[in-house]
């Protein structure tokens, strides 16, 4: 489960902030024994420089305080990572739009939308595939404001590919030949939500997207709802 993953990530930071500060205050405490042994074992006519065992002391105190102060901002990040999770239960069964340059071909059809933010002299939208190779090419819409891209899954020479993952990029330009940016996004409904280094991840359907690239959510339809509900009520139930 997407909690899972947080709560044991925060008990491995939690596990080592607690050996870090036993093993400064093990180091403390062999100090201490050490200093009041030379203390009572000192030459009455040398004696032990005080200034510096103070010296030592503070360091000690100052190395004790940031390792506290780490284990905070560990407590704190962790109940962040556990405010997203929980967050992204929200999204199942909703239909998604982000930021992507992902393509599904799917029973021979795939779209993708992208957005140019101003008139283009030429656009030309382009698939490849997983081995960097292009496999489609046309030209595309050259006016301001977002467009939609649809792919029947089949190469320039007519054949239909295999389903999978691919990849869309737009070139777009203006008469001067200087590009223009283009924004690429993917529309898909969220099957799971989990973690993936340490970042909240929504799973399309065979790929996984970050929760940060979510720019629109649509709920399901009237339908779907109910069977959206009974998967959130299910994924809360395993929480508890």
């Amino acid at each position: 489960m997407i909690l899972d993953s947080v709560s044991g990530s925060s008990t491995v930071t939690g596990q080592q902030a607690t050996s870090d500060r036993n093993q400064l205050q093990d180091d403390l405490n062999k100090f201490l024994t050490l200093l009041v042994s030379q203390l009572q074992h000192q030459d009455p006519l040398e004696p032990l420089d005080a200034h510096e065992f103070t010296s030592q002391l503070v360091q000690f105190a100052s190395v004790e305080q940031q390792i506290y102060s780490n284990s905070h901002l560990e407590d704190l990040l962790a109940a962040q990572k556990g405010a997203d999770a929980a967050g992204a239960v929200n999204y199942l069964g909703k239909t998604v739009q982000v930021e992507s340059d992902t393509l599904k071909l799917e029973n021979g059809s795939a779209g993708a939308g992208y957005a140019l933010t101003e008139p283009a002299a030429k656009t030309t939208v382009t698939v490849t595939d997983s081995q960097g190779r292009a496999v489609y090419s046309t030209a595309g819409e050259t006016g301001k404001g977002s467009h939609d891209f649809v792919w029947t899954g089949s190469d320039g020479n007519g054949t239909q590919l295999a389903d999978g993952l691919y990849t869309v990029s737009v070139d777009a330009r203006r008469e001067d030949g200087t590009q223009i940016p283009v924004t690429t996004t993917l529309t898909g409904t969220v099957h799971a939500a989990g973690f993936n280094q340490g970042a909240v991840t929504l799973d399309l359907g065979g790929f996984e997207v970050p929760l940060e690239s979510v720019l629109a959510v649509t709920a399901p339809p009237a339908a779907a709802e109910d069977e959206s509900a009974s998967s959130v009520l299910a994924a809360l139930a395993d929480l508890l």
